[in-house]
């Protein structure tokens, strides 16, 4: 028998499905706190660290941060290890989601690149293992200003024995040399004991890139981990180009 899940475990749960479906990749991407992949990696050799801190209308509050680089193995594959502390009905909890991401078709403008990853989830605060997700995301470039990003995915929330369809789907619009605006829906599909954690999500933010390995972005979500809250994001993301 499943046991019940604790209120963590439902933030912890939809913590993974937003890490099954977001991730920072290279230039412009979404990425770090937007949900929607990219179908996007960096180069080879190149690493980065990408942290946030989100506080939500209902008083909870997730931080996390989620080193990652891109290492050849027979191809070129991300690696990362998101690392999330989240609070919610004043329980804590603490999660480590590993993932790896590789890219199978090239980006074009006008039509579809494509990437696959894959993951799992412990807490750290049960010493369980806690779920395990599969994403494909693909993204398509309508010019060089303008993509639209689609997830969908599997996720296995161990917790409740529990197996959900995710999706997303987000547009990033560059609209100057250093600032992106980003605008984005997503979520799980599946039977849930709290309605909001299967109803649609969204977020909408703005990325400043004042240089090529600095970002800041700043985003507003509504129920961005299922339980109805609005929510208010900061983060940044520090890239390391690969030695030459």
């Amino acid at each position: 028998m499943p046991r019940r899940p604790r209120a963590g475990d439902l933030i912890a749960a939809a913590a993974l499905a937003i890490a099954a479906i977001c991730n920072v990749s290279q230039a412009r991407a979404a990425g770090a706190a937007f949900a929607v992949e990219t179908s996007e990696i960096s180069e080879t050799g190149s690493c980065k660290v990408e942290a946030w801190q989100s506080w939500a209308s209902n008083r909870d509050n997730v931080s996390t941060a989620n080193p990652a680089c891109v290492v050849d193995i027979f191809r070129p594959v991300e690696v990362s290890a998101q690392v999330v502390r989240s609070r919610a009905d004043d329980e804590w909890a603490t999660t480590v989601i590993p993932k790896a991401k590789t890219k199978i078709v090239p980006t074009q403008i006008g039509s579809f690149g494509l990437a696959v990853t894959a993951g799992t989830a412990y807490d750290l605060t049960t010493s369980e293992s806690t779920a395990v997700f599969a994403n494909a995301p693909a993204t398509l470039r309508l010019s060089e200003t303008v993509r639209i990003n689609v997830n969908g995915g599997w996720l296995w929330d161990r917790t409740v024995d529990q197996h959900y369809l995710i999706y997303g789907i987000g547009v990033d619009w560059r609209l100057t040399e250093i600032l992106t605006l980003t605008v984005e829906t997503f979520g799980q599909a599946g039977s849930a004991e709290v309605s909001a954690a299967t109803q649609p999500r969204f977020q909408a933010g703005l990325r400043l890139r004042p240089i090529d390995t600095l970002s800041f972005d700043v985003i507003y979500g509504q129920n961005v981990y299922g339980e109805g809250a609005h929510w208010v994001t900061v983060a940044t993301t520090v890239r390391f180009p690969p030695p030459k």
